[in-house]
């Protein structure tokens, strides 16, 4: 899945367990300490919340994170230049040598 098929479905799953626990986008987003439109734009796919945000939705919903998440298979794809963390780390930190004596470890 993309990023915005990830968020569409995360967004979707909002929805459902908003409806189901009788809330509407201004009670939940009073709940969880969050505008109602932050409620709407996660709902529409428009943003990807952060983990806290995550974790105040599943507190006050009374659901597990799986919930939310269900449906998504996000695979995050290898780097495809140098500097991300796939790539090896450069042989100068092999040469380093030892700052600290043997009778100290």
């Amino acid at each position: 899945m993309n990023r915005d098929a990830v968020a569409e479905r995360l967004g979707r799953n909002l929805w459902v367990a908003r409806r189901r626990g009788g809330y509407s986008q201004t009670e939940l987003g009073a709940l969880c300490s969050l505008h109602r439109t932050e409620i709407g734009l996660v709902e529409k796919g428009g943003r990807t919340p952060r983990a806290d945000t995550l974790v105040k939705l599943v507190r006050v919903l009374e659901i597990s994170a799986d919930d939310l998440l269900a449906g998504i298979d996000w695979t995050i794809p290898a780097p495809t230049r140098p500097g991300g963390f796939a790539v090896e780390p450069p042989a100068i930190v092999a040469t380093i040598p030892k700052v600290i004596p043997d009778a100290l470890r």
